[in-house]
């Protein structure tokens, strides 16, 4: 029997919470007698001793979200971005962007909108995990058009979106920083 790649660890997961649950609830019921952590040591070791093992460190790591790009700072910035523009300009634009028009803009230096480069990092994300077969079976492509692709275009090369200022051949990056508003606060009175 093939067991999908994953589900072993999920499972022995599982049993150390329900371990963990179990003399919880024990505990605070008043069925349990001894001290406290006693039993919490004594269902660690029964469910596999997964849990102390991470605590201890002896575990395998613990698996982290990437960071979301425009809170990194250099170089890991650099690098992110780095990889984002080789994916965009080799996955995205020849395979998903026509050419720019007024219903669907794009600016040819999207890299230097913030906006775009947050939406395109999070659209790059959702790509690596949904077109591997292994983590999210053979529906992953589907949902990452449906899901991610399509929402961040619409929202990126709309009337609205970042590029709203660029037009073919041109470059505007400051069109959606706001102006100075008057302010009846700031005039003092004569």
């Amino acid at each position: 029997m093939n067991v999908p790649v994953g589900m072993v660890e999920d499972i022995e997961d599982l049993k150390a919470q329900v371990a963990n649950l179990t003399v919880l609830v024990k505990k605070l019921t008043g069925g349990e007698e001894g001290e406290p952590g006693e039993a919490l040591a004594d269902d660690e070791e029964t469910a596999g001793g997964e849990a102390a093992a991470e605590e201890e460190g002896d575990g395998d790591e613990e698996w982290q979200y990437p960071p979301f790009i425009l809170l990194l700072d250099p170089p890991q910035y650099d690098d992110e971005l780095r990889a984002l523009i080789e994916w965009t300009e080799g996955v995205l634009v020849p395979g998903y962007l026509a050419e720019p028009s007024a219903d669907a803009r794009w600016c040819h230096l999207w890299w230097e909108h913030p906006v775009a480069i947050a939406r395109l990092h999070a659209v790059w994300l959702a790509w690596q995990e949904l077109t591997d077969p292994a983590s999210c079976g053979y529906t992953g492509p589907s949902v990452w058009h449906r899901d991610h692709m399509d929402p961040a275009l619409r929202e990126l090369r709309g009337s609205t979106g970042p590029f709203a200022g660029c037009t073919k051949g041109e470059h505007q990056i400051d069109h959606r920083l706001p102006g100075v508003v008057p302010s009846a606060w700031s005039h003092a009175e004569d």
